[in-house]
């Protein structure tokens, strides 16, 4: 970027900018009208002028005038906001023409001038005008239609001489209630006597505001039906009275009637009323005057359920399939899920607001998977009818699609007759095969449950040894047999040669036999026939003893026998 060309770019906005600020100013200097003086959004009009028309800048004239002045002009006006005139004596009309291009105005002041009359709607195009002031003019009249459009915060009517009578009953009124700050004036009237006296005093008969009536306060039809309203209006003067149905739908027609000399009445037929004017205020207005009275009533049409809008599938935080739907009374809503009602859960929701007669919302899918696919119906339901719409959501794919490239199409194959196949079904095959292996399980498990059984009852080993190898008698062995503390020499590996019916101890085998009530369970031995208290042994010797021992022998004579040392080791 050149630096050098800024300064020259810089001078050249600045130029632009001031050329254009004061080029309004300036055009507006110039559209001045004389004995004017003009701002850019003021007209001011206070020194002696004898013209008899309201003060146009320069270029607005009657007639159509084309080209940059005229655009210009048009620009300008609609910039004005304040226009003040004084002391034009000539002034004496104010025509509706003369106020359309100030659409901006916000204040009028024409004071101390000729003006007698103003066009009944002088102020139509002027919806900003919050401040009028009127005083010191040659006003006998004047209407409260000209202000009926307008919110009026002050309106000054000063130093007029009113002629007392019902045309002006409307600004005693507004005096009465404070409007338009008119209760703190001074304001006079001139009576059939030309006698000046204030206008709050004033008392004319037969001019009070219009009253009204209607037949229905709030009217109820069927859309497709016809229905009437009728609206009366009485009062002295005798109102006009009409209904204000310009943006209604349905097709309605007017007819007055005029019952008696103090009642005007109006007939509205509406034909064929339609929904799109169900909610609609019908307004009935009288006027005089004095003023304007008004009732409404409102309409309101039933008709069956619509469907506005039914979407597609679309993912935000949740799917949501949107739908609008309108009816009145209010619908109720359902939905299927390929022909079958479905029922809301966790997964799938509807959730929707009412805004009018209008129901919008979603079918909400909380992460649906492919058993969710399918058509979707939204069903609507009232009194008048039912309406459904269809559409198709499509949220997975399956995750094993069922392959059809090992179908073949046989429509461009002759099929040659064949005769039928009988196929003979199995369908206990399964069933007996499962039947083998459980009975086999379960014959197992009885044959385990006998061998225990056997094996606890009869195969029980001796204590003392006496079944098979030899047994030891040492320190180690189970404290159930009667000679484990006899034990107190060393067994040595030719003790393993005894036989199978013999005990050692020490190095000496004794040949026992085994006392089969010893282990016997539930023993009782209060009874002679089941404890045995001495072991009938064959004769024995003992290094030492000199007779054999036949007669039996007792654990305790072994024990004495050992404690004495004649074991002989």
């Amino acid at each position: 970027m050149d630096v050098s060309l800024c300064p020259t770019k810089c001078t050249f906005w600045r130029v632009f900018l001031l050329w254009s600020i004061w080029g309004d100013y300036l055009l507006s200097v110039l559209a001045c009208p004389a004995n004017c003086l003009c701002s850019k959004t003021d007209i001011n009009c206070k020194k002696l002028d004898d013209g008899n028309l309201f003060p146009l800048l320069e270029g607005q004239d009657s007639g159509s005038s084309n080209g940059n002045t005229s655009i210009n002009i048009t620009d300008i006006s609609r910039n004005i906001t304040s226009i003040h005139i004084e002391n034009w004596k000539n002034l004496q009309t104010l025509n509706a023409v003369d106020m359309e291009l100030y659409t901006g105005l916000q204040r009028l002041t024409i004071r101390n001038s000729g003006l007698r009359n103003i066009q009944p709607r002088a102020f139509a195009k002027n919806p900003h005008l919050r401040y009028i002031d009127l005083s010191g003019n040659r006003l006998t009249t004047l209407s409260w239609q000209l202000f009926q459009t307008l919110r009026l915060f002050e309106l000054r009517l000063e130093r007029n001489l009113f002629n007392c009578s019902c045309d002006i009953r409307w600004i005693q009124l507004w005096q009465e209630k404070g409007e338009a700050n008119l209760q703190s004036q001074e304001l006079y009237c001139t009576n059939m006597d030309t006698a000046v006296i204030p206008l709050q005093e004033m008392n004319i008969t037969q001019c009070d505001l219009p009253e009204i009536s209607v037949s229905h306060v709030n009217l109820t039809v069927r859309e497709g039906e016809n229905a009437v309203i009728t609206c009366n209006g009485s009062g002295s003067p005798l109102p006009d009275v009409d209904w204000t149905v310009a943006d209604l739908h349905s097709i309605n027609t007017h007819q007055t009637n005029l019952n008696w000399t103090n009642v005007h009445a109006i007939n509205l037929t509406l034909v064929n009323v339609t929904s799109e004017d169900n909610g609609f205020l019908l307004t009935c207005i009288a006027e005089n005057v004095v003023g304007m009275s008004n009732a409404s009533v409102l309409l309101t049409v039933y008709y069956p359920p619509r469907i506005l809008t039914l979407e597609e599938p679309v993912l935000h935080l949740e799917h949501c399939i949107a739908f609008a739907v309108h009816g009145n009374p209010a619908p109720t809503l359902h939905w299927l899920h390929n022909g079958q009602v479905l029922r809301e859960t966790e997964i799938i929701h509807m959730e929707f607001y009412q805004q009018g007669e209008v129901s919008e919302g979603c079918l909400l899918f909380n992460k649906p998977t492919h058993y969710n696919n399918g058509n979707y119906t939204i069903v609507a339901t009232n009194q008048l009818g039912s309406a459904n719409q269809t559409i198709k959501g499509h949220f997975l794919e399956k995750p094993f699609p069922e392959s059809t490239d090992n179908f073949v199409s046989i429509g461009d194959y002759e099929v040659s007759p064949t005769p039928p196949i009988t196929v003979t079904h199995k369908p206990e095959e399964d069933t007996f095969g499962v039947s083998i292996a459980v009975g086999l399980a379960a014959f197992a498990c009885v044959l385990l449950v006998v061998l225990f059984i056997m094996i606890n009852k009869y195969g029980r080993r001796s204590k003392f040894g006496m079944k098979g190898p030899v047994a030891v008698i040492s320190g180690e062995e189970d404290s159930a047999s009667p000679l484990h503390h006899i034990n107190h020499g060393i067994t040595t590996p030719s003790s393993l040669d005894a036989g199978p019916d013999t005990v050692v101890i020490g190095m000496t085998r004794i040949p026992v036999i085994e006392n089969p009530q010893y282990f016997r369970q539930g023993h009782n031995c209060h009874k002679p026939d089941t404890c045995f208290r001495e072991i009938m042994l064959n004769p024995i010797s003992l290094p030492g003893h000199s007779k054999p021992l036949n007669q039996g022998i007792y654990v305790e004579d072994v024990s004495v026998y050992f404690s004495k040392g004649r074991h002989g080791f």
